[in-house]
This record gives C-alpha cells, sequence and structure tokens, in this order.
C-alpha cells in the first residue's frame, strides 16, 4: 500500500491548494456559468433563466445551495451533479450532463469532510465561482 502514498499526498495536496481563493478560478468559473447555464438558471443564478418557463421541474436558484445545506457549501454533491456522477431529475429527463464536454485539465475541491473530490479543471473552476455567489437566509 506504501507505493499509493505519493499519490494520495498528491491528491490532497491538489484539493488544499485549490480551496485558496483564487481570482482567475472565479471568473473562469463565471465565464462558464454565462456560457453553460444561465439560460436555465439565469444570468444572476437564481433559477430564472429564459428557459425556466418551459422545463417540467424549475432550475433551482444557485445563490442558495449553503443555505439549503445547513450554510456549508456542498461541494461534492454539486460537482456530482454538473459532472453526470449524481445526474439531477428535471428538464423533462436528466440534467445535461456537463463532465465530457469540459476540458479534462485535473481539479480537486474538497468535500465538506476534507474527502478530496476530482473533477475537470473547468467544473472547479465552476464550483468556485458558485461557492462566491452564496448568500447568507
Amino acid at each position: 500500500m506504501r507505493p499509493f502514498l505519493p499519490i494520495i499526498l498528491l491528491i490532497a495536496g491538489a484539493a488544499q491548494a485549490q480551496e485558496v481563493e483564487d481570482p482567475l478560478s472565479i471568473q473562469a468559473g463565471h465565464d462558464l456559468y454565462m456560457v453553460f447555464c444561465q439560460s436555465c438558471h439565469g444570468a444572476e443564478a437564481r433559477g430564472d433563466g429564459p428557459f425556466a418557463e418551459v422545463l417540467k421541474e424549475a432550475p433551482p436558484d444557485l445563490t442558495r445551495l449553503s443555505e439549503r445545506n445547513g450554510g456549508r457549501f456542498p461541494v461534492a454533491r454539486a460537482t456530482r451533479q454538473i459532472d453526470g456522477r449524481d445526474p439531477l431529475p428535471g428538464h423533462g429527463g436528466e440534467m445535461p450532463i456537463f463532465g465530457p464536454v469540459f476540458d479534462s485539465d485535473f481539479g480537486a475541491l474538497s468535500a465538506q469532510s476534507g474527502q478530496p473530490v476530482l473533477t475537470s479543471q473547468s467544473i472547479t473552476d465552476l464550483i468556485h465561482w458558485l461557492e462566491t455567489i452564496q448568500v447568507a437566509g
């Protein structure tokens, strides 16, 4: 098991490094959101995009993810829903799975438990941006 220790340490270090607020990552996340997400979730991520009214289920207000999760941003759950590991019902089917659309560069986040969440850098950027738009109840 010792040969895996360097890999585990590398992953854990990458996840911790991603916790630092990186303005370029946050801006990249916002840019991705405006291209891929705002048509359903709205320009301000409140679930009121131009396509929202034609969907079977209303898109959620993404500014209240932390509020609906006991005051902590649900990094792992949000990541899994965006990249398709935990598909969302709605939209007359599943939410579009963006994992294969975004680049394949490595990205890492830390779940609430501290466990690393591995995904693409694009989704990492999007999660960083979503964390910055959370509002208090």
